[in-house]
């Protein structure tokens, strides 16, 4: 039995395949696909039957590893609701396949789960969601509505939202005396560094993400929370900002006082420096939690997390850093059936229960994201159980309190991994010491638009 969210790792190296789809020019391909650009796409209504009376069959994709184990026990439950209802449940290399599948017509699924950041640039190939939403809307995350919404219409079911926190070394702020419920602002975070620095001078308190995707990814978190992102509505690039600058500007004193780490995603050489006490704090998403619980030895049960410190005094303490909903293709053959399997998942108490609640995949519960429904996420009403590997902290009202403050956004562009090469390097040569802030930003945004934008 595999206890680990590990399985989060997977979404990692999907986010990362669309890197090299990008890279072939295989994902540009899909946005100009023939039936694609222009097509009018259908609107899914509400089923006519439901429960018993919901008859027929479905192929469902999603991902391998231990989310499609855990959404193979949640589909059991679904199947008692909806006995009449066969569900073909296929692990499926969704980064490789799913797009191209959805531009050829042929085989497509009833139904698949997918990346967030996807979904936008292939609005014209699914099923518009808007009226099967509109009931669960105002008590859906923003965040996840505005990054499923094209033009107003909703294409995807929200899933699962993954809330940044600020992870830190309990022990080691004990004894620099430093309270975590004072670290309300980024400056504030500055501060303690310092403070830990001048206790033990080879310590390097802050994790920078050392890989150019992770590192934008995160960059991406942090705009989130200041209510921006790379574009708006409209497609148009918000790069040149105050808040993309307040964030380098940040990156840069961090670096030039010798607060950070610079080490790639929970790779050896970042695993060490977190166990030896070098790093003290881990701003990143919810699902950095598997790393106690899986990865670090001498420090599991010494980390804790809380909300990520406001940009500016009163600020939102949180952003969203990935994420996944379903989708329905627009030539799935049982669209309707698809739904009501999606509907169960996220909106009824049964579904997300069996989803989020303790199962034998996960015994605790599945603790590396929360439902992005309301109703779902209630602080006192935890579907995961408090983790040990955190000293037992609730981690659960934390995340859910954090997310609630996650501002909404904008459809992800569907050249968004493509930047990486510009806009994720430059970062990374701020993160070096050679770019300065208004090089990252005037230099970044010329070649993405110049060879993104322009020429989609």
């Amino acid at each position: 039995m595999t206890t680990s969210p590990i399985g989060r790792r997977g979404f990692l190296k999907g986010a990362l395949g669309v890197g090299a789809l990008a890279a072939t020019g295989s994902l540009a391909a899909a946005c100009a696909a023939p039936g694609g650009t222009g097509a009018q796409p259908s609107k899914l209504t509400t089923p006519a039957a439901s429960g018993s009376a919901a008859k027929g069959e479905i192929t469902i994709w999603n991902r391998s590893g231990d989310l499609f184990k855990v959404f193979d026990a949640a589909i059991a439950k679904f199947r008692e609701a909806h006995p009449n209802v066969k569900v073909n449940h296929q692990a499926v290399d969704i980064d490789a396949k799913l797009a191209n599948t959805l531009i050829s017509g042929t085989d497509v699924p009833d139904g698949s789960f997918w990346d967030d950041a996807k979904i936008g640039g292939q609005a014209d190939h699914l099923f518009d969601l808007t009226d099967l939403i509109a009931p669960y809307k105002d008590q859906t995350s923003a965040y996840k509505l505005s990054v499923n919404t094209v033009d107003g219409k909703i294409y995807g079911v929200p899933w699962d939202l993954d809330p940044g926190l600020l992870w830190y070394r309990e022990d080691i702020l004990d004894s620099a005396g430093i309270d975590p419920a004072s670290l309300a602002t980024y400056d504030d975070l500055l501060a303690a560094s310092r403070t830990i620095k001048e206790k033990d001078p080879k310590t390097r308190p802050i994790h920078l993400e050392k890989t150019p995707f992770l590192s934008q990814l995160w960059l991406e978190m942090l705009a989130n929370q200041q209510g921006t992102g790379l574009t708006d509505a409209q497609g148009k690039l918000r790069l040149d900002s105050a808040e993309y600058r307040r964030i380098f500007t940040w990156i840069q004193t961090a670096v030039e006082d010798g607060l950070v780490t610079h080490a790639p995603y929970l790779e050896q050489a970042d695993i060490n420096t977190l166990d030896n006490g070098q790093q003290v704090f881990v701003p990143w998403a919810i699902w950095w939690s598997f790393a106690p619980q899986q990865l670090l030895k001498n420090t599991k049960g010494k980390w804790r997390a809380a909300p990520l410190p406001a940009w500016t005094p009163g600020g939102a303490r949180s952003g969203a850093m990935g994420g996944s909903s379903f989708i329905i293709p627009a030539k799935a053959r049982n669209p309707e059936l698809a739904w009501l399997l999606y509907e169960f998942l996220c909106f009824k108490e049964p579904g997300y229960t069996a989803v989020y609640g303790p199962n034998d995949v996960y015994p605790g519960g599945l603790s590396t994201s929360i439902p992005s429904y309301t109703p779902a996420a209630d602080p006192a009403k935890p579907l995961f159980k408090p983790i040990d590997a955190l000293g037992g902290q609730d981690l659960w009202k934390v995340a859910v309190e954090a997310g609630a403050s996650i501002p909404a956004a904008a459809p992800i562009p569907a050249w968004w991994a493509q930047s990486v090469d510009y806009l994720g390097n430059n970062l990374q040569r701020l993160m070096e010491g050679k770019m300065s802030p208004d090089q990252v930003i005037s230099e970044s945004a010329e070649k993405i638009q110049k060879n993104l934008i322009d020429r989609s």
